[in-house]
This record gives structure tokens, C-alpha cells and sequence, in this order.
């Protein structure tokens, strides 16, 4: 395993991590370095959470890899796996930033979404090899999380998870903080829900953060022109709703399957939607 070690003052090392408070005095890397120069926004939540979180973190971070942006997150079971697992599908990059050495998989229930991050996107640590993970290590990465990113999306997080420290050293950092509201009697919304509390923007769609970003999905000009009336119609229904199912777009147009399905094929090879496992969305 090729391990890269960035030192501050390095023409490699991050400019972002040089505006915030204590940056790492250097960094051990494994993977694309050239990630450290892309445009990164931090996807964070909860150990233990729900499936509504989960599918939540994996399209978000399946939008933004999708859009061309970096998703940053920390690696551990739950949200953070599920934003890195989103990137990966939609062939797009990711960062993992870790509080153990680079050559340390913690926990060890990832050891393959570690090895595909090293092939397919970034490790990051301040740790040297060999450091095992230690429970103070995880609050003091957090500042690399959202140091290396110009937002911090946190999806779903429990009143006392450390995804709210993130999010804090995000806000102390000059950084835009988001938090993707839940229903307000499960215990696993409350940090988010008091984050909009506090001030941090609402998550209502993922066009809320590529907008914040400059960046656009399809454009809907082009699309107007390219797309077929029925074509637009299915487009502008996806916009809408985010992603869905063939047979939920059937039933939003009254459409039936066997003639959905080759306007989705001719949609797709125009460029202006996904398709994943089943589900469709707008690029």
C-alpha cells in the first residue's frame, strides 16, 4: 500500500485546511491526491440510525458525486458509509477521513468500502501508520471532515452524536452547515432538528446545496428544447419528486410500463437522468 504524507507548506497540502483553527501539521494519504484540490462537501450523521437515514445519505451523496462534487465523510457504520456508498455508485468520488492510521481499518465491517475508497477515491489521516483508533481521535478529525470541505450536510444525527461536532467546527470554520429535517418523535432527528434550531440552513432537496455551489442539474431550457412533451413531462415530474421507481413514474403519469420504460432508455442516452438499481433521477 502506497502511503503519500502531505506536509504543511507542501505545495499538495489543502488550502482550505490552512484556514482553519489547529490545521494537522501533516497528513498521511492513499489514493487520488488530486481529490485534495476538488470542490468537497462533508456528508455526516449518526452510528446507529434508520433506513429512511441511510437511503437519504446514499442519494445525497450519489447527487452531489453525480454533479461532479467530492463527498467527504468519516468512514464509520451508518450515514458515513451509506454518503460514501452513494458516491461509489454513481461512479463519482469520495474521501474517507479516518482517526486511526491509513493503514487501519476501523470499523473493521468496512474493510472492503475501504479497500474500493484507496482504488476509487481517498484516504485521509493525521494519524502515522500503525496509530490504532482511539475514541478521542474521532471528535479531533472531525475538524479535517469539514475543513476540507466548503459545506457540511449532516443527514441524521442523535441529540449527542459527534456529527454535531462536526457541524460546529463547519460553522466555527466560515462554512455553510446543513441538516436534513426528520420527524421530530424519533430520537434519532433530534441533533439535526436542533441544528435548523440553531440556524443551520434546511435540507429540502439536494438543489438546495447545488445551488448554494453554482452548479445546476440538467437545465431546463435544454431540456425544453431536446426533450419530447412527453419526455419533459416525466423529466419535470423528476425533478420534483427526486428519485423514483418505474412503476411510481407510471403511476404520477398514468403511463403504463412497457411505454415508460424506452422513453426513460432515450432520456437516459440524451444525458438528462440515472438510473440505479431500479430507481430513476435527474442528472
Amino acid at each position: 500500500m502506497k502511503i503519500e504524507i502531505i506536509r504543511m507548506g507542501e505545495a499538495a497540502y489543502p488550502e482550505r485546511l490552512l484556514e482553519i483553527k489547529n490545521p494537522p501539521k501533516q497528513i498521511y494519504c492513499c489514493g487520488d491526491l488530486e481529490l485534495l484540490k476538488s470542490r468537497c462537501v462533508a456528508v455526516v450523521g449518526s452510528r446507529t440510525t434508520t433506513v429512511y437515514g441511510r437511503r437519504t445519505a446514499e442519494a445525497i451523496g450519489r447527487c452531489l458525486a453525480a454533479a461532479g462534487v467530492t463527498v467527504v465523510s468519516g468512514m464509520a457504520i451508518g450515514i458515513d458509509a451509506s454518503a460514501h456508498e452513494g458516491a461509489l455508485s454513481a461512479g463519482g468520488l469520495t474521501v474517507a477521513v479516518l482517526g486511526c492510521g491509513p493503514d487501519v481499518c476501523y470499523p473493521p465491517e468496512n474493510r472492503l468500502l475501504m479497500a474500493d475508497i484507496k482504488r476509487r477515491g481517498l484516504i485521509v489521516t493525521e494519524y502515522e501508520p500503525g496509530t490504532p483508533a482511539n475514541r478521542y481521535n474521532f471528535p479531533n478529525r472531525n475538524r479535517i471532515i469539514s475543513g476540507l470541505c466548503e459545506a457540511t450536510v449532516v443527514v441524521q444525527a442523535r441529540n449527542r452524536s459527534g456529527s454535531l461536532i462536526t457541524a460546529e467546527l463547519a460553522a466555527e470554520q466560515g462554512r455553510e452547515v446543513y441538516a436534513v429535517p426528520g420527524n421530530i418523535d424519533s430520537q434519532y432527528n433530534l441533533g439535526n432538528n436542533r441544528l435548523i434550531k440553531e440556524g443551520a440552513s434546511p435540507l429540502i432537496c439536494i438543489d438546495d446545496i447545488l445551488e448554494y455551489l453554482g452548479i445546476g442539474g440538467a437545465d431546463e431550457e435544454d431540456a425544453r428544447r431536446r426533450l419530447s412533451d412527453k419526455e419533459f413531462e416525466i423529466f419535470s415530474i423528476l425533478r420534483k419528486e427526486g428519485e423514483m421507481t418505474i412503476d411510481e413514474v407510471c403511476m404520477k403519469t398514468g403511463f403504463s410500463p412497457a411505454y415508460v420504460n424506452p422513453i426513460l432508455a432515450v432520456m437516459e442516452m440524451k444525458g438528462f437522468i440515472s438510473s440505479e438499481m431500479g430507481r430513476v433521477f435527474v442528472k
